[in-house]
């Protein structure tokens, strides 16, 4: 049976919502997601939209919302010279007051946390590429709260400066949450440093991931136009069965307004298990939001049944004073 014959789906505006309960304890946390394309120029426009979505995914019941990577922005392109110009003006630095009053204004003791992504002014003339943690507890403006991309693949390196040693851990009365942003997905020790050393509950992946690339190996008579794609869905499942934790993620869909570039979209929900709870459209824009999702219960009943961690600590130790592991 399809996943979405599970799904409670709706037209409201633009969006189409898709709505999924994972338990009935509304004690649990319900998360929303965005699976929306950044139209590029249009940064008023962009914030339009991530207004009505944050909007309808809190009146559905949404405690955290999440946007994809260069959700205000959008995506950057080859023309250096027209393309600085543009993101000079779209840097999060120039639209703090927009934040303040249309995202932080949305937040309540339901709604607490709003999670977006744009770029920022960084060393020299390179942006850096930030994640930023919109609640009334934290002040979001602090570097200290801000997760900055750490692995950058080809254009971005033109435009963006890693973040290094960037880590980002937030905790939460449902659980605590570490943060990747796109490309970092590729790199599995990030991802086991925030499972094995930090021990979250969930990591959040903001992206822009694009789905198109061909791969074809005719001598088996196997090809794809979307081996990118391919690997985003494979990811999510992998990632959070090999460190058993939540996988929550935001991707940009749909087909840059430049440079004609598509993204896969894909957002979702995958357990610790891998399993996927809810996936969005890899074409359109579409609101999700799963309710009452168990995160610490969750990740500890699959521990109870099958601890990786367990295994890998009897042949591997961790570096004292390292974030790192070895067999020696």
């Amino acid at each position: 049976m399809n996943i979405r014959d599970y799904l409670t789906e709706e037209e409201i505006g633009e969006f189409r919502i898709i709505e999924r309960n994972f338990s009935k304890d509304e004690g649990n946390l319900s998360v929303g997601l965005a699976n929306i394309h950044a139209i590029v120029p249009g940064i008023e426009k962009n914030k339009a939209k991530i207004v009505e979505a944050a909007k309808i995914l809190k009146s559905k019941g949404a405690n955290i919302i999440v946007f994809p990577e260069f959700c205000l922005a959008g995506y950057f392109w080859d023309d250096e010279e027209a393309c600085w110009s543009y993101m000079d003006e779209a840097i999060t630095d120039k639209h703090w007051d927009w934040v303040r009053d249309e995202l932080e204004g949305l937040l309540d003791t339901g709604l607490q946390f709003i999670i977006f992504n744009n770029i920022r002014k960084g060393p020299k003339k390179k942006y850096m590429n930030s994640t930023y943690i919109i609640n009334k507890k934290i002040d979001y403006k602090n570097p200290k709260y801000i997760y900055d991309k750490t692995f950058l693949p080809g254009i971005e390196n033109t435009y963006t400066e890693t973040g290094k040693t960037d880590r980002l851990v937030i905790d939460t009365e449902w659980g605590s949450f570490g943060f990747t942003t796109c490309y970092d997905f590729c790199f599995s020790q990030l991802l086991q440093e925030y499972a094995a050393v930090d021990n979250v509950d969930a990591i959040i992946q903001i992206a822009s991931w694009r789905g198109s690339s061909i791969r074809d190996y005719p001598g088996v008579n196997i090809k794809t136009d979307n081996y990118y794609g391919y690997l985003w869905d494979i990811f999510m499942a992998s990632r959070s069965a090999t460190n058993q934790v939540w996988v929550i993620s935001a991707n940009a869909v749909g087909i840059h307004g430049i440079n004609g570039a598509r993204f896969w979209g894909g957002s979702g929900v995958w357990a610790p298990s891998g399993m996927k709870i809810v996936q969005g459209s890899h074409g359109n824009d579409e609101l999700l939001i799963i309710h009452n999702v168990d995160i610490k219960g969750q990740k500890e009943f699959e521990k109870d049944d099958f601890d990786y961690s367990l295994d890998f600590n009897k042949i591997y130790k961790q570096i004292k004073g390292k974030r790192s592991f070895t067999r020696i």
